[in-house]
């Protein structure tokens, strides 16, 4: 068989281009291409972990303003409950001042209106007394036609006023 023969000198030159063509794409790939592919992979790691390093930091640095916007809060909160506090503090001695202030003047006032009803009283109850007294004479002599003085009927009119 002739195709059998041929192989031998025909195999032989394949595998010599076959080995060249390899050795080619050999040195294409491994000399040419993958230094630059390897240099860009470590390129992206580095820009990664830079990238990553740099979150890092700007995540403690976020951290760190927050923890001191927290206590900032903290002590604004704390000053403006003393200052209130103090407010009211304040606002009650005030209040408790003008109360005391006015109730010193309402005793005074209910001391002057009492001293001034007494007064009434005793003046109405005098006032009383000398209305029954005429009438008590009036109405003697009219009922009986006898004539009482005054003495006599403010005595028994200030007698009755005393018992009733």
């Amino acid at each position: 068989m002739p195709q059998i023969a041929q192989i031998a000198e025909i195999y032989a030159s394949q595998l010599f281009w076959l080995a060249i063509f390899f050795g080619l794409s050999i040195f294409i790939v491994g000399y040419g291409m993958l230094p630059k592919i390897m240099k860009t992979v470590e390129d992206r790691d580095a820009k990664i972990a830079a990238d990553l390093a740099e979150a890092k930091a700007a995540q403690e640095g976020a951290d760190n303003l927050e923890d001191g916007y927290r206590a900032k809060l903290d002590e604004s909160r704390a000053e403006a409950h003393k200052l209130t506090s103090e407010a009211k503090a304040q606002a009650a001695k005030k209040t408790e001042a003008s109360l005391k202030r006015a109730e010193s003047s309402i005793d005074k006032k209910l001391a002057e209106a009492a001293e001034e009803l007494a007064a009434a009283r005793a003046a109405a109850l005098k006032e009383l007394e000398t209305v029954a007294t005429e009438a008590t004479q009036d109405m003697v002599a009219k009922v009986s036609g006898l004539k009482v003085t005054k003495t006599d009927a403010k005595a028994a009119v200030s007698k009755e006023l005393k018992h009733a």
